[in-house]
């Protein structure tokens, strides 16, 4: 096989600080993250202590609740700021709904 892709060394303690910082139990960290009908409150505790790693979509919607972009949590170079919710507000633009023709 090939070479597995390398992971962020960081990424499980920025987990973590994001959950304590926004004052959550690992059971309300998955219910902000509209996670909790599809994934087991253990789950949050295996992604910080680094046993498994998030999807990339499940890192996404941690990066919402905390405020800062995903890059913040990924990149091992990058530290989360002191004091979370951040300031980050998504305004990408939404796609159009697209007409269909019968």
């Amino acid at each position: 096989m090939g070479n597995p892709r390398p992971k962020p060394n960081r990424l499980a303690e920025k987990l973590r600080e994001v959950r304590i910082q926004l004052g959550l139990s690992q059971t309300e960290m998955l219910k902000k993250l509209e996670l909790e009908d599809t994934l087991h409150y253990g789950r949050i505790s295996e992604y910080e202590a680094g046993k498994r790693e998030p999807t990339l979509m499940t890192m996404l919607q941690y990066a919402r609740a905390a405020g800062v972009h995903i890059e913040d949590l990924v990149d091992d170079e990058l530290d989360l700021p002191t004091k979370l919710p951040g300031k980050v507000r998504y305004q990408g633009l939404r796609r159009k709904p697209t007409s269909r023709r019968q």
